[in-house]
């Protein structure tokens, strides 16, 4: 039986984790599993509910609206 497990971050969790990089709090993104540092432009990716809070491995985020032309 073959099942997805979506961990939730512990939001005590969250309160404490900081981008290693620019020190600024993270957003949580729940649908990708990321944690989200505006201010780096990256998203850190969790693994089997774990944050990985390294460089690189985080993914570059592309802040900009999307043009309505």
């Amino acid at each position: 039986m073959a099942t997805e497990t979506v961990h939730a971050l512990d939001r005590k969790l969250l309160e404490l984790l900081v981008c290693p990089l620019t020190k600024t709090t993270l957003e949580y993104d729940a649908a990708n599993q990321e944690l989200i540092s505006r201010a780096a432009k990256l998203a850190y990716p969790i693994r089997d509910g774990i944050p990985i809070m390294l460089p690189d491995e985080a993914r570059p985020i592309d802040d900009a609206p999307a043009s309505q032309d």
